[in-house]
């Protein structure tokens, strides 16, 4: 029983991630560079 509600917290978590990609994504922020460029002078946006 333990192993299944630490499995789906897991799964939470991850669905979470991924849904945090997505709408930073389609927002218009970089993945690679957190959408931050004054580390990267804005090259990771050039790809």
């Amino acid at each position: 029983m333990g192993t299944i509600i630490v499995g789906m917290i897991v799964l939470c978590v991850i669905g979470l991630v991924v849904r945090s990609m997505v709408k930073d994504k389609k927002s218009g922020k970089s993945i690679q560079c957190g959408g931050s460029c004054s580390h990267c002078g804005g090259q990771c946006h050039m790809r």
